[in-house]
């Protein structure tokens, strides 16, 4: 039976994305040229949740895209029959050409996966410049990859498994450590 250790409960989760929601207003200088971008599947939420607290500061909407990086992963495999995958789920509302483009993110762990983001988006369009947001960040990158904006550092063995739960999908919103026994 596994361990199950609670990091982060429903107000402790909430503060985080307000501490990030701010953070990304002052780095950028307001938000007139910044695009969300979350990625598939709880990185969506989060990121529709930070636009929501961006235009709660602001009082002006900022665009959120949904990336589906799905192909561009280097530790997946696909069948070789299939010549041509369909990509589902790559929504833009506003092109990614000249602006700031905020990968969002539940965990950031080896760093594949915002690699793969990055591929994603790059073959959207040029943005000005690519930036990182993720709820936790676990440490143990394979890639030199590093979030700029951080909900909370959790140290963790490879072992470990780091669990987001979110109301939208899982009916609650926490952060927790799964430790093998």
């Amino acid at each position: 039976m596994s361990k199950v250790v609670s990091i982060l409960d429903e107000v402790a989760l909430n503060r985080a994305l307000t501490r990030i929601s701010y953070e990304i207003i002052e780095r950028n200088k307001g938000i007139d040229n910044v695009l969300l971008a979350g990625i598939k599947t709880r990185g969506v939420y989060i990121a529709n949740r930070i636009a929501s607290k961006i235009s709660e500061i602001e009082g002006q909407n900022i665009p959120v895209g949904e990336l589906d990086i799905t192909l561009y992963r280097d530790d997946r495999h696909f069948p070789e029959e299939v010549d041509d995958p369909e990509v589902k789920g790559q929504i833009f509302p506003v092109s990614v050409k000249g602006k700031v483009v905020i990968l969002v993110d539940d965990v950031i762990y080896t760093g594949r996966t915002i690699r793969a983001a990055m591929d994603a988006v790059i073959d959207l369009g040029r943005p000005e410049k690519i930036m990182v947001a993720s709820l936790t960040d676990r440490g143990h990158r394979e890639i030199p990859i590093k979030a700029d904006y951080i909900g909370k550092n959790i140290p963790t063995s490879k072992s470990e498994q780091v669990k987001v739960s979110m109301k939208e999908i899982d009916g609650k919103d926490a952060v927790e450590i799964i430790k093998p026994d």
